[in-house]
């Protein structure tokens, strides 16, 4: 799979100066980090779930998380099990093929539900990525690794992901945040191998304190949880070479509703004939707000975001894609003869590109290319929302 495989060659190839690459299953760990983008979740319960993938995938979705936890109710838990097992048989039965199909991860409840899944799920398990692990702190943490790699060995995959989510109240408390923070960090460390990515359950964080975001402000408004945020990344995924991938919190809003604050998505991007319509339809669905989350998201150390809409996933990888003007400074910045430091001006000449400060930068902006490809010079995010939105 990769990322705007959904649209034909011809339009990629007028969109990209260097095409997103293919990636899999087998692919690097720290790839398929990188490469996760808009994970769209769904209930386990969906009569039609097999057919649903497929049709995501059809719209550009490359990671997908069934889940058995918060999206269903207590009394679902035992027939969305047995739902599972049904589309999984139905998707590896589907005449046509299995080629394409999107990562796909269960979010369990219980450490018992993965081996008893993988088991029931049969052959078709090979089609499973890995598990998300809920509620995760070094006390809950252990039982659910050990769980995930237990039920990998007695499948014979050859690996079986697991995506902690970060989500409870002693990491939001300020008087134990340092320790939960360091229980976790020596849990997810001792299964490196084993830990995808870390994912944030900030609808979680709101709750402790009867808190909601509006679709007018993002995670980052709201103090509370920009200090949890901060704290995670610091702690989780610093640029040495111990940090982990942790993705962006969910934008809960789909629907049109009336607004507080003026449109925050600017107009300029939107100038050019035709385009304005675009703006004024993602105003209308409360997409601003998700825009100007996604560009805080990454300017705050975070990567990828759990998505609860179709809607929100073309957005998400359109703001993904690294631009020519990031590219380029990533590459001047990496080439060899910089190896002893210094700065230079940039190629746009408008900016300084320091070689030693801004290395760990340019690593990560190149991962990110290489999964999510780099735009034409003269090709912005609306071009990309476009293209993706037309499929």
């Amino acid at each position: 799979m990769r990322h705007f495989g959904h649209i034909s060659p011809t339009v990629r190839k007028d969109l990209f100066h260097q095409e997103p690459a293919e990636f899999s299953l087998s692919s690097p760990t720290r790839t398929l980090a990188a490469a996760l983008g808009a994970t769209l979740y769904s209930p386990a319960t969906r009569p039609q779930l097999a057919a649903d993938i497929r049709k995501q995938a059809a719209r550009g979705v490359v990671s997908m998380v069934l889940c058995l936890e918060d999206s269903i109710s207590d009394s679902d838990v035992l027939g969305g099990e047995e739902n599972l097992v049904r589309q999984f048989a139905a998707l590896d039965a589907d005449p046509a093929g299995t080629a394409g199909l999107p990562l796909l991860f269960i979010r369990v409840r219980t450490p018992e539900q993965i081996p008893d899944l993988v088991r029931r799920l049969g052959g078709p398990v090979r089609h499973l990525a890995g598990f998300v692990l809920p509620k995760f702190t070094e006390s809950r943490g252990t039982a659910f690794l050990d769980a995930v790699a237990d039920a990998e060995a007695a499948s014979g995959l050859p690996r079986l992901y697991a995506m902690p989510v970060l989500e409870t109240p002693d990491l939001l408390h300020l008087e134990t945040r340092v320790e939960t923070l360091a229980g976790i960090s020596r849990t997810v460390n001792r299964y490196r191998e084993r830990v995808l990515a870390l994912r944030l359950g900030v609808t979680d964080f709101c709750s402790v304190y009867g808190l909601r975001r509006t679709p007018d402000m993002t995670a980052y408004d709201v103090q509370i949880v920009a200090g949890v945020i901060a704290d995670v990344v610091n702690v989780l995924s610093r640029a040495d070479g111990t940090g982990f991938t942790v993705t962006g919190p969910v934008w809960e809003y789909f629907r049109s509703q009336q607004r507080l604050f003026k449109p925050q998505l600017r107009r300029s991007p939107f100038l050019a004939e035709g385009v304005e319509e675009l703006r004024t339809a993602l105003i209308e669905h409360d997409l601003d707000g998700l825009l100007r989350e996604i560009e805080l998201d990454r300017a705050n150390g975070l990567l990828g975001k759990t998505c609860i809409h179709p809607a929100h996933v073309t957005p998400v990888h359109a703001l993904s894609v690294v631009s020519h003007e990031e590219f380029s400074d990533a590459q001047d910045i990496l080439r060899p003869e910089r190896g002893g430091g210094g700065v230079m001006r940039s190629a746009y000449t408008n900016k300084m590109n320091e070689v030693k400060p801004h290395r760990a930068w340019a690593e990560r902006t190149m991962l990110r290319a290489e999964v999510f490809g780099v735009a034409k010079e003269e090709v912005g995010f609306v071009d990309l929302l476009t293209a993706g939105l037309q499929v």
